[in-house]
């Protein structure tokens, strides 16, 4: 099989993902110079954090299949599935990620795995059950690129301080110190610029989760060469999420950053706070490229 030349690159896409990790790095470095100045000694939490933080990247993809309920299938389970995925796969020089089905009737896909070589394909039973061949592989191309860009790390790395300042947000009062006397001053010192780095954080991660989800969207109209097909699937996954029931998807909220279409009802998240981009700017941008191919 040929594989196809990757042009997943967008130059402004490209730099705003780039402005944005620069400007956690500044708040990052600007967090561990305030901890310096205070004399804080919060080695306990960083060790703590950093647990985590391993945890999440080496068993997230046990750890998303469980909370979904999904289990892996073999080829003679769902042999059109594992052929999709393999021939996408195929297309971007990936090694084939392994397959997995979870039985809900929410309409959605992930992708998870802390690299190409340990990574999973997830979509739910009624996506296929609702998706046409051409738009299950636009969304099967979606999660791919998400493999291709290393996404799941790159936002676990990505939160590594933003986790550090929320565990001292929640027991400054009980670590620190140093060499310098705690006092309250100081404590309250450390707590607002905790406060401020976890915040701003949370936001910048945010916007770079969108601008992932950008670039997963271009990745997968470059490798079906039909943008319109992903389109015509995320309005599906999004009008089916409207005849939900709110208990349903309340299950499921805390894998929203996993999914290809956030279970919400409605534009009911303030799109700052989104993991997600707007269906409508997804929209607009995958009609964009369909233009654009077809010489528009």
């Amino acid at each position: 099989m040929m594989q196809r030349q990757w042009y997943g690159r967008d130059p402004g896409l490209t730099a705003r993902m780039f402005f944005a990790m620069f400007l956690l790095a500044v708040v990052y470095l600007g967090f561990l110079a305030v901890l310096w100045y205070a004399g804080a000694g919060y080695g306990a939490m960083v060790v703590i954090a950093g647990l985590m933080i391993g945890a999440q990247y080496f068993l997230s993809d046990r750890l998303v299949l469980w909370s979904m309920g999904a289990h892996e299938v073999s080829p003679e389970q769902a042999p059109k599935l594992h052929a999709q995925i393999e021939r996408l796969a195929a297309l971007v020089n990936l090694p084939k990620p392994r397959v997995a089905i979870a039985d809900q009737a929410i309409p959605n896909a992930f992708a998870t795995g802390r690299g190409p070589k340990s990574s999973v394909v997830a979509v739910t039973t009624g996506l296929l059950n609702r998706l046409e061949g051409p738009e299950l592989e636009a969304v099967l191309a979606h999660e791919i690129t998400h493999i291709k860009n290393r996404d799941v790390v790159v936002i676990t790395l990505a939160s590594f301080f933003s986790t550090v300042a929320f565990f001292i947000l929640r027991w400054s009062m009980f670590f620190g110190g140093g060499d310098r006397r705690r006092n309250a001053q100081g404590i309250i010192f450390v707590y607002l610029a905790s406060l401020a780095t976890w915040l701003i954080s949370f936001l910048l991660i945010r916007a770079l989760s969108r601008y992932r989800e950008y670039a997963a969207d271009r990745g997968s109209a470059i490798i079906t060469g039909a943008p319109s097909q992903l389109a015509s699937a995320l309005m599906k996954i999004a009008g089916t999420m409207q005849r939900i029931p709110q208990r349903d998807l309340r299950e499921v909220e805390g894998m929203n950053a996993f999914f290809i279409v956030p279970a919400i009802s409605g534009e009911s998240v303030f799109e700052l706070l989104s993991t997600h981009p707007s269906l409508e700017r997804r929209l607009q941008r995958l009609e964009r490229m369909q233009q654009q191919m077809e010489g528009l």
